[in-house]
């Protein structure tokens, strides 16, 4: 099971290492000790509270950002069969979903509670209606 750090989990959820801590001390995410003493969290609990916290980013105009944006989050989901497989990171305020094989999802280790990075590059946007 992934072990994170407070002030990781802070960063990946967007918030200081005292609002994680107050979300510990409160009960509201369980934390432990590690083996030297610091305090850390679950990697599926940390990935149930993003989830919980998430919130759509404000309508407005996006600052201009490379060809490759990398996002940095916690999964909060990893749906598998024998060949594909779909798994959702909490990037701060963004979901972001991605269909991979199933077989670079074991060989990346990825589950429910893993930090991973998603490096996105589009060759093409789809634009919908908000709801």
């Amino acid at each position: 099971m992934t072990q994170i750090r407070i002030s990781e989990a802070a960063a990946l959820l967007g918030v200081s290492d005292d609002t994680v801590r107050r979300m510990v001390d409160a009960g509201r995410l369980p934390a432990t000790k590690d083996d030297a003493g610091r305090l850390v969290v679950a990697g599926a609990d940390l990935a149930a509270v993003a989830r919980e916290t998430a919130r759509p980013a404000p309508v407005g105009v996006v600052a201009d950002e490379s060809a490759r944006n990398r996002m940095r989050g916690v999964v909060t989901g990893v749906l598998t069969d024998t060949v594909m497989a779909q798994v959702e990171l909490q990037c701060g305020p963004f979901r972001v979903v991605s269909l991979m094989s199933s077989e670079a999802v074991r060989d990346l280790g990825l589950e429910v509670g893993s930090v991973a990075v998603a490096t996105i590059k589009s060759t093409n946007v789809v634009v919908g209606v908000p709801r």
